[in-house]
C-alpha cells in the first residue's frame, strides 16, 4: 500500500500513480525507496518527495511542490532558490516578476534579482524585472515601467549608486521619471517622461561606457 500526502495542487494524482505503479509489486523490504524517490522527483512540479517505509505493509510519500517565484524567457518558471524547474508553461502567474538572459545565464540573472529584490523593497521599490543582454548589459525595471540601465561593468557599484543616490529622487518623482542611467564612471543621468522636466545629472565622464 502506497499512502501518499503533502499540500499540492500542480501535481495530478494520476502522475504520481504512474510514478508508483512500478514500485506496487515489491515486497515492504524490497522496495526501492531511493529509486522510487528518483521517479516522483521527476514529475514537472515535485521540488521534493520523501519516501519511507510505513509498517507493517505500506510505503508513505510525502510530496513538496514547487513555489514559483520567477518567470523566464517566455514560458520558463523559476522557484524560490532560483531554479529553472519548468520550460513550457501553459500558465504563468502575471504578478510574478521577470527575468531574461542569454541560454545558461539562468542562475546568474536569478542571483542578482534574489540579491537586489530585498534591497530595493527596504528603500520602497519593488523589482519586477531583470534582464542580462547578450552583450552582458544589465537592466533593471522597477515597478511598472521605471527602467534602470546598469550596463556591463562596476555592476554591484552603479546598483549601490542608485539606491544611495538616486533612489530618494525617484521616490520624490517616481511619475516624472522614465529611466535612471548609471553607465557612466561617477553619477547618473536621468529621462524624463515630460520633455519640458528633461534635466540631467551627468558625471564627470559625459559618455556612458556600457
Amino acid at each position: 500500500m502506497v499512502e501518499v500526502g503533502g499540500n499540492f495542487q500542480r501535481v495530478a494524482p494520476v502522475q504520481i500513480e504512474e510514478a508508483v505503479a512500478p514500485f506496487r509489486g515489491a515486497g515492504f523490504l524490497s522496495v526501492d525507496l531511493d529509486a522510487l524517490q528518483a521517479s516522483l522527483e521527476k514529475i514537472a512540479w515535485v521540488d521534493r518527495a520523501r519516501v519511507e517505509r510505513k509498517w507493517p505493509n505500506g510505503v508513505r510519500v510525502v510530496i513538496t511542490e514547487h513555489v514559483p517565484a520567477a518567470r523566464w524567457g517566455e514560458d520558463g518558471l523559476m522557484n524560490t532558490r532560483g531554479e529553472l524547474f519548468l520550460r513550457g508553461s501553459r500558465h504563468i502567474p502575471p504578478e510574478l516578476p521577470q527575468l531574461n538572459g542569454p541560454e545558461g545565464t539562468q542562475e546568474q540573472v536569478a542571483k542578482l534579482y534574489l540579491e537586489t529584490y530585498p534591497r530595493l523593497l527596504a528603500v520602497g521599490m519593488r523589482l519586477t524585472r531583470v534582464e542580462l543582454d547578450a552583450r552582458g548589459a544589465w537592466q533593471l525595471t522597477v515597478g511598472d515601467d521605471l527602467i534602470v540601465r546598469l550596463g556591463r561593468q562596476e555592476v554591484q557599484s552603479r546598483l549601490e549608486r542608485f539606491i544611495r543616490v538616486a533612489s530618494p529622487m525617484v521616490a520624490a518623482r517616481g511619475t516624472d521619471v522614465n529611466y535612471i542611467d548609471l553607465r557612466y564612471s561617477n553619477g547618473f543621468s536621468v529621462g524624463w517622461n515630460s520633455p519640458a522636466a528633461r534635466v540631467a545629472r551627468d558625471a564627470k565622464d559625459k559618455t556612458p561606457d556600457a
